[in-house]
């Protein structure tokens, strides 16, 4: 191994061992003192409850663990936004869990936690996962209630999404196994069938304070909605269960009976490990994200046997195009080169640019993919279109549109790996989250904005320059390093993977070695559902 494989492997190693100390921290949710007062109540905890619920002998992966991270410091924060959500296998099915997190803030819900439920109800619905609802919740965190009640993407989404999946025969189960109130007391009962742990959980449209105040009534919050009323009372739940652990087991039990599924009958056959070390990819990946790199080497570390059949090989090569299969599911690969190309004609191409011929390419693989009936999967490093006279004048804008119209239309499931850079339009073409992939991950090295920090820092340089000179200032050497500094560390805090991941721009960082199963049970997720249009790119001219 030579000395720069040395180097990148300690630089990308300390990545993962950052990666795994934030994800220690956000597993405690509200910290140890709260972790004790839940179980002091003879309560799980939300991670707790789902590690219960789910076979412990299977994979799993975790859909925003990062959701809140740095974000509401005013409000005392809300590490993984106040919810847990996996996808895993009860009773050998797959099924999508979410479990409220009641030691941060009672499980109270902060606009980003609207937004991950939303996520996690998209999921079940775009692959008709039956999905998990372990509800312990007080309800919208009121001083931010302008920001998670009335708008269509808030609170109240959650709800009509229950209505629509249950019209679309999609299985939905849910505990009551704590507080579920005012308006989220909907949620269970929109569910095909609803538990509620006696003692401990309680639904109601408002509290016995609120009952009091309202219309004078003296009653207690167990007599109001506890178990016995409404499972012998009301009929609103439909079973009972004496603590935690029954209320999963009965919810393990109720799985194990639902019937198969309709396939989409993607391809798989039995699973190969990659012949190379996926442990390379360490040393492989660069320590600067502006170095080059040869990403087939990345794809044989990720495919099983190493092997891919590449589509175009010697044209547009700054992008690659391959089949290949990840755990025996058959996979089209989009992925960024990154290492510097010399095309037939003897022109240089830049590695993570995708030029005119890349677009074409690009464009024409989606297509066959979709007419085979094969999920693509994107690897991006991508600084974006190629620009100046010669591309604009070779029509990179319309290339690029063919691209983004493809990637947009794409009927089979998408799924993306941000390896490195994703910046600007870049971002769209190679399948952001902008363009619906089943899941997203990101490894710890990503980097995520319109364009790098060192790019952004000397644009806006320019921009406040200018300005403090438009107003009679002297602008010194030492003075402009100064603000070039403050205006690159700004940027950098936003382009960094945890920025993106506390906004669920992406599902996940995770650890590159993962990459196998999040894509492998993302395919096994999507053959959940048939696809039901033809692929059709409209009038754009291919």
């Amino acid at each position: 191994m030579d000395i720069n494989f040395n180097k990148n492997e300690d630089h990308n190693k300390l990545l993962l061992s950052d990666l795994r100390q934030r994800f220690a921290k956000v597993k405690l949710g509200g910290g140890k003192k709260s972790i004790e007062k839940h179980h002091s109540k003879g309560k799980m905890t939300a991670r707790e409850r789902v590690d219960f619920l789910l076979d412990s002998k299977k994979p799993s992966i975790e859909i925003g663990a990062f959701a809140g991270e740095g974000m509401y410091k005013e409000h005392g924060g809300c590490p993984s936004g106040g919810v847990v959500v996996k996808i895993g296998y009860i009773k050998g099915k797959q099924c999508i869990v979410v479990a409220n997190d009641a030691t941060v803030k009672a499980g109270a819900w902060f606009p980003i936690t609207g937004k991950k439920n939303l996520r996690a109800q998209e999921i079940a619905i775009e692959n008709k996962l039956p999905i998990i609802y372990l509800v312990d919740s007080a309800g919208v965190y009121l001083p931010m209630q302008d920001e998670i009640f009335p708008d269509k993407e808030h609170f109240g989404r959650i709800f009509r999404n229950n209505a629509v999946m249950s019209s679309m025969g999609i299985t939905q189960i849910a505990a009551v196994m704590g507080s579920c109130v005012a308006g989220g007391a909907y949620l269970p009962i929109m569910s095909d069938e609803a538990l509620i742990v006696d003692k401990t959980g309680s639904i109601f449209l408002a509290g016995s304070y609120l009952v009091k105040a309202a219309i004078g009534e003296d009653i207690d919050n167990e007599t109001l909605g506890g178990a016995t009323t409404h499972c012998e009372i009301s009929g609103v739940t439909d079973y009972k269960a004496t603590d935690d652990k029954d209320a999963l087991s009965r919810i393990q039990n109720i799985v194990d009976k639902i019937g198969d599924f309709d396939k989409a009958g993607y391809n798989r056959a039995e699973a190969k490990k990659p012949k190379e070390a996926p442990e390379d990819i360490f040393g492989i990946l660069p320590k600067s994200r502006a170095d080059q790199y040869d990403m087939k080497e990345i794809i044989k570390r990720i495919v099983d046997d190493s092997e891919f059949d590449e589509y175009k090989e010697g044209y547009g090569q700054s992008i690659i195009t391959a089949y290949a299969r990840i755990d025996g599911w058959a996979v089209g690969i989009v992925a960024n080169q990154r290492k510097l190309v010399k095309t037939k004609k003897g022109e240089m191409q830049f590695g993570g640019v995708i030029y005119n011929d890349s677009a074409d390419k690009a464009t024409r693989f989606i297509a066959n993919c979709n007419q085979k009936k094969i999920p693509l999967v994107f690897l991006q490093d991508v600084t974006g279109f190629m620009v100046g006279s010669k591309s604009e004048h070779s029509g990179i804008i319309k290339d690029g549109a063919k691209m983004v119209n493809a990637v947009s239309n794409s009927v089979v499931p998408k799924f993306t790996i941000v390896i490195g850079n994703s910046y600007g339009a870049g971002n769209y073409a190679m399948c952001g989250k902008a363009y619906d992939p089943r899941l997203i991950a990101a490894w710890p090295s990503a980097e995520l904005a319109v364009m790098s920090g060192n790019s952004a820092a000397k644009v806006l340089l320019q921009i406040e320059t200018a300005s403090l000179k438009k107003k009679g200032e002297t602008i010194t050497e030492e003075k402009e390093k100064e603000l070039f500094n403050k205006i690159k560390s700004r940027y950098d805090d936003q382009v960094s993977p945890y920025y993106s991941a506390a906004r669920l721009w992406t599902d996940a960082i995770i650890d590159p070695l993962d990459s196998r199963t999040w894509i492998s049970m993302g395919i096994e997720a999507a053959n959940h559902a048939p696809i039901e249009k033809p692929f059709n790119m409209g009038v754009l001219q291919v």
